[in-house]
């Protein structure tokens, strides 16, 4: 996996210089985990990606976020539990358990929108769902650096948090940052099946 390095990028999972840029308008839906920001040390907010990216920001029409709205209000909200250190190459990353309602989300949100690729479709399998903690290490010092972290934080977890949002960011381009735009609530009921309204174009 490429490592994600610029600030507030890998809340919405990506980087502009590792093989998916981030393109002005480009929007992302994370789960926030205020729980474990002391734990995290890149910069940015810990959190846990849904789908990045969504659509972009110019096809978020009121009837958008509407099905948005309704699309989140129908998955219950839920607890997540961090007690494991995982790795990609040159990451460091807690994974989520249980996975489940995470995955849950994101299927929703692509049957939804089947446009709106994980990574722009870079990874096969997506990604597992991760909430990152280190990601600034070359392949010369990870190992160690990253072995002296996972020490360092292991007497931190397990750690939990309970999901009652979903949060949608937008970033104006390569090196400008995130910002939010809305924030969703979970709810409870049956996942409500796709709206034939706004779709928008396909890709081919």
């Amino acid at each position: 996996m490429s490592t994600e390095t610029r600030e507030h990028a890998e809340e919405a999972g990506a980087t502009d210089s590792h093989g998916w840029p981030d393109l002005p308008g480009d929007t992302a839906l994370t789960i926030r985990v205020p729980e474990a920001n002391p734990l995290v040390r890149a910069g940015f907010p810990a959190h846990v990606t849904v789908l990045y990216p969504f659509l972009n920001e110019s096809r978020l029409t009121p009837s958008a976020h509407a099905d948005l709205t309704d699309l989140f209000a129908a998955h219950p909200a839920f607890t997540l539990t961090f007690d494991a250190f995982r790795r990609y190459p040159g990451v460091l990353y807690l994974a989520p358990t249980p996975e489940t309602p995470v995955r849950a989300l994101t299927r929703s949100l692509t049957t939804r929108w089947p446009e709106a690729l994980p990574y722009r479709g870079i990874f096969t399998p997506p990604l597992a769902p991760h909430l990152t903690l280190a990601n600034d290490e070359g392949p010369d010092t990870c190992e160690a650096a990253y072995d002296a972290l996972q020490s360092q934080l292991a007497p931190c977890l397990p750690l939990t948090s309970h999901v009652t949002t979903v949060h949608l960011i937008v970033t104006d381009g390569p090196g400008k940052g995130w910002r939010d735009l809305r924030t969703y609530r979970l709810g409870a009921g049956r996942v409500p099946p796709p709206r034939d309204t706004d779709r928008g174009p396909k890709r081919p």
